[in-house]
């Protein structure tokens, strides 16, 4: 799953990632210092697999993880092509997902595009420039629908939602904030467009604004009246803290009155925002989380392992975590009766530990 970092530029959409995946993607005070997205893969926390590692003397432990792109910053006009805007769009309909930084700090070493800090003037900004791509696509889609409906009716229904979505566009308003029936929303997602991607914002403070200030209060409301994440951090804080043994990350955390990272509120967030969950596997060799979206059945969760584990599924022998470690062991389970049987049609619960039954 891949997640967007996008934002205007100098807003610290590159010190946030350098902050996440520690991949030392340049971060400078000029436009564009991004061209080409920077990619990085990031675990996502999970202290379950500790202890599981622990309960079964793994030698090695393998959590799940979240891709994160650094997509160049956008401007005014990048819809027609301003700031080399075509390109870094199209590097956007490419992730699941968006982050959106938003400066939340005044430094006058620190260059704004638009001269002066203003939370919602930069949202708008990013936000009107997807919504005029996202037009200028609907307008193709319907242009062809129209076309076809002469031959065929059926693309009546294909009209009139095209013609719904493009209301909620010309309104000002994200796709993703449209009220639909599970059927629309299939219909949206398959227009893959910019402004139906769930998004986090991500408020950009200094250190003194990390318990929030008039900016990051602004950006909170913004991101509750479309039904969005909303995460203040600081991005230079969390780079530092990146960098630090974990000993030394927790007295620094400490002095912040931090009991967790942003970056792990992120990357959680994330995980939620995209409908992930995590199950279990755990043996001597490993002890390994994988991601699976909501709802996946027992055979198409054996196939994230291998592909050979779906063809050849017979069934899943599953403990609830917490139950698993009361219990001591799996085997100490199963004589207490909690390790359950389960067949094709079991949909996955968050933090199933899991023994495939396969045969291939």
């Amino acid at each position: 799953m891949k997640l967007g970092v996008v934002g205007l530029p100098n807003v610290g959409k590159s010190t946030l990632f350098n902050a996440i995946t520690k991949a030392g993607a340049q971060a400078a005070n000029y436009p564009f210092c991004t061209i080409e997205p920077n990619v990085g893969v990031v675990a996502v926390p999970d202290e379950r697999l500790e202890k599981l590692a622990a309960l079964y003397d793994s030698k090695k432990i393998t959590p799940t993880s979240l891709e994160f792109v650094d997509i160049a910053g956008l401007v005014k006009g990048a819809s027609r092509g301003e700031g080399l805007g075509n390109k870094f769009l199209s590097h956007i309909r490419e992730v699941d997902a968006i982050v959106h930084v938003v400066r939340c700090f005044d430094d006058e070493n620190i260059t704004h595009v638009d001269g002066s800090v203003n939370p919602a003037r930069d949202i708008e900004t990013i936000n009107l420039e997807l919504i005029f791509a996202d037009l200028e696509t609907l307008d193709r889609r319907m242009t062809k629908a129209l076309s076809m409906v002469k031959a065929d009716k059926k693309y009546q229904e294909d009209i009139d939602r095209l013609n719904i979505m493009k209301k909620c566009l010309e309104d000002g308003k994200r796709l993703s904030t449209l009220e639909a029936d599970e059927e629309f929303k299939s219909f949206i997602d398959a227009q893959f467009l910019l402004t139906s991607k769930p998004v986090i914002y991500v408020a950009n403070t200094d250190e003194d604004g990390i318990a929030g200030n008039a900016y990051t209060d602004e950006v909170q409301r913004i991101a509750a009246a479309e039904g969005s994440e909303c995460i203040v951090l600081c991005a230079k804080l969390e780079e530092d803290l990146s960098s630090l043994a974990d000993d030394e990350r927790a007295m620094f955390m400490e002095e912040y009155g931090l009991s967790e990272s942003g970056l792990d509120r992120l990357v959680k967030a994330s995980y939620k925002l995209l409908g992930l969950i995590s199950y279990l596997t755990a043996g001597e060799k490993e002890t390994r989380a994988w991601t699976i979206v909501k709802g996946t059945k027992a055979p198409e969760a054996a196939g994230k392992i291998h592909s050979d584990f779906e063809r050849g599924f017979i069934r899943a022998e599953i403990v609830d975590y917490e139950t698993l470690l009361e219990c001591g062991s799996f085997n100490a389970a199963k004589e207490r009766g909690k390790v359950r049987s389960e067949g094709k049609d079991y949909v996955m619960q968050e933090g199933d530990v899991v023994l495939f039954r396969i045969n291939v």
